[in-house]
């Protein structure tokens, strides 16, 4: 008897992304989806054809090709951005199409007309980190090419990639110190700041948590200081573990001013160092040191926001700033414990939530009326009905309400609990309340990126894909470096599954797995979004993701979990019939 044997080749894979591609599409869907359609046949498929490279994979914003040589691949790129200034002449300023292009050199898996592999994992994360217009190269890469093309790149370093265990080190070319800046994105018409990751300086590497949750803190604080706008802290953490200019960092985000520091934790004793930054120039404007037993941090943390709200904007009242305060716990140590789960609950993962619960179970035993712990936990319940991660879904959501609902009751100013408190109504069914709960979020804090996500999937449960598309650009404006971008794109790949764009939503669908491959609940919105779209192969490979994951996946088990209009499921059930998915 046979044996299959995995069908592997060494080749340069090279990612390419569309810088943008959400807010193009808002601005104009059509002109952007006819622009790239004629980008791709005059610019990127004759290059690629010129370099012996083969696109393997088109999304609605990028392409993963394969070249036999570094060298040709790299060349291709650099033909490809540099076609780019004659090609957007021809557009208007706010259609301009740019593109980031990551190439590695790895050994990928040949599955037909696919390729899987680290290698192509390693390619798509690189790209993330280009300077738009540029080209990124892993340094397997750049051995191979150096002095061999008519380009120089820079070494800026190892970074640590999503979702990749090593650290990578990365060159990129054009080299943004000596060459014209990209574009940045435009400040918007009030103070504006990013509060970066912190350094942990204790020697306890385990207190990584505790930097975390001081800069989770600040944020929360300075958001809600309405004439602020804040960057949310899951774009900032995307700079954990990289050391960037801070310029590049002020143009990537659109922000004015930067906050860093460091926390050293020890023995009871407590020490936090800031510094404010202003991105334009990179300008210190000031820093300071605060000393304290840990048990003052709260107090701490409040003189900062207070001293950094007086930087901003001198003219601000003490009030508004009190008013940014949360509930705090009653324990430190439900405090560390809460701190210690948040990574963990934004991971939209049933093994993460499950590691998130049980720590979150820690601080509630401490402190069973921390309200920050019951809304996480509740949000985690509610993970658990709405991604059929259990048997009892209306018991999931349940006990989600009860939770939610208890956090609300001991702080129902809060913009997360209330944020949460919208989820888990919306998950109930209950989208009036929904709605209530989520708009008072933004009102109390305007940065709220999630609450304004989380809005977006009311109005595509509403069947209102149009108002769902603005909430989820707003999102992504006040984040967009977030790693969960990918549940705005699902989200607005459910709003074109809606409006009857299947096409569209299926690239979307894709590129979303692509950002979190682990997310398998996607499958169950991706299968028959392909089959609705005329790619049956590619709807038939997607069920069979889904049923790996949901072995026991049926019709009813979709619905019941699902919170979409009956209309719109029925529509869906149709396509899952055809694939062959029983009724119960």
């Amino acid at each position: 008897m046979g044996t299959h044997r995995t069908q592997r080749q060494l080749a340069a894979i090279m990612s390419v992304d569309v810088v943008g591609f959400s807010r193009l599409m808002g601005v104009d869907e059509e002109g952007t989806l006819e622009a790239l359609k004629r980008l791709r046949q005059t610019i990127v498929s004759p290059q690629v054809a010129h370099h012996q490279g083969r696109i393997v994979k088109l999304m609605g914003d990028g392409a993963i090709i394969i070249f036999s040589s570094v060298v040709d691949a790299v060349s291709a790129g650099i033909a490809i951005q540099q076609a780019m200034n004659d090609f957007n002449n021809e557009i208007s300023f706010e259609h301009t199409i740019t593109m980031r292009i990551g190439i590695n050199l790895g050994d990928v898996i040949l599955e037909g007309k696919d390729i899987y592999g680290d290698g192509v994992n390693v390619a798509a994360r690189i790209q993330e980190l280009c300077t738009p217009g540029g080209i990124a190269l892993s340094a397997t890469a750049y051995e191979h090419v150096n002095g061999k093309v008519n380009a120089d790149f820079v070494d800026v370093g190892e970074r640590v990639l999503k979702n990749i265990t090593r650290k990578i080190r990365v060159f990129r070319w054009p080299d943004t110190q000596t060459t014209e800046s990209p574009p940045r994105l435009s400040l918007p018409d009030k103070p504006s700041i990013v509060v970066l990751p912190f350094d942990n300086m204790s020697n306890d590497p385990d207190q990584e948590y505790f930097a975390d949750g001081v800069v989770e803190s600040l944020t929360a604080a300075l958001s809600r200081i309405r004439s602020f706008f804040v960057i949310a802290r899951n774009s900032a953490f995307a700079y954990k573990g990289r050391h960037m200019n801070i310029i590049d960092i002020g143009r990537e985000l659109g922000v004015g001013y930067l906050l860093e520091g460091s926390v050293q934790r020890a023995s009871g004793k407590l020490r936090i160092t800031v510094q404010l930054v202003e991105s334009t120039t990179g300008a210190h404007l000031w820093a300071e040191k605060y000393d304290g037993a840990d048990s003052e941090l709260f107090d701490l943390q409040d003189r900062i926001t207070e001293q950094v709200a007086g930087a901003l904007q001198p003219s601000i009242q003490k009030a508004e700033i009190d008013r940014a305060t949360r509930k705090r716990p009653h324990d430190m140590g439900a405090y560390d414990y809460a701190m210690r789960a948040i990574r963990h609950v934004w991971m939209q993962d049933q093994e993460e939530s499950a590691v998130a619960l049980k720590l979150l179970e820690k601080s509630l035993a401490i402190d069973p009326d921390y309200p920050l712990a019951l809304a996480l936990s509740a949000w985690c319940w509610a993970q658990h009905s709405v991604y059929n991660w259990t048997d009892d879904i209306e018991s999931a959501k349940t006990r989600a309400l009860h939770l939610a609902e208890k956090a609300a009751a001991f702080s129902s100013d809060d913009p997360l609990i209330l944020s949460v408190l919208g989820v888990v109504h919306t998950f109930a069914r209950n989208h009036g309340t929904a709605r209530i709960m989520l708009e008072r979020a933004i009102k109390l804090d305007p940065n709220a990126a999630w609450a304004l996500s989380r809005l977006g999937w009311l109005e595509v449960y509403a069947d209102r894909p149009e108002a769902a598309f603005q909430h989820f650009e707003h999102a992504i404006r006040l984040s967009p470096l977030d790693p969960m971008n990918f549940n705005n794109l699902v989200g607005i790949a459910s709003a074109h599954q809606i409006s009857g764009d299947y096409s569209a939503s299926a690239n979307l669908f894709e590129r979303a797995l692509m950002e979190r491959p682990n997310a398998f609940w996607i499958y169950r919105n991706l299968a028959p979004a392909l089959l609705a779209a005329g790619r049956r192969e590619d709807a038939e490979a997607a069920k069979n993701h889904m049923l790996k994951a949901y072995p026991a996946m049926t019709i009813k088990r979709f619905k019941d979990a699902m919170v979409f209009s009956p209309k719109t499921l029925e529509g869906m059930a149709v396509y899952l019939r055809k694939l062959g998915i029983p009724e119960e």
